[in-house]
């Protein structure tokens, strides 16, 4: 994964209200504080099932709240 130059101050992040899951959430603010990552990084960086990453990945796209740039998927 290249981060952003700078993660984002975890507390200038908020937390879509929609959002109930606690492993979306989690996704969501790893993604808004240290920026575009794959499905692949997610995985290991949050030690969670592949499976799970999509499909967490798919519904934050389907609300969203997060983009897809090939294969990187970021932050809006």
């Amino acid at each position: 994964m290249v981060p952003s130059a700078r993660p984002a101050d975890p507390a200038s992040v908020s937390i879509p209200d929609d959002l109930e899951s606690s492993r979306a959430k989690l996704v969501y603010l790893y993604l808004a504080i240290y920026g575009e990552s794959t499905a692949d990084e997610l995985c290991a960086k949050l030690e969670m099932e592949k499976g799970a990453t999509l499909s967490i990945v798919g519904t934050l796209r389907k609300r969203g709240h997060i983009e897809r740039d090939g294969k990187q998927y970021l932050a809006v």
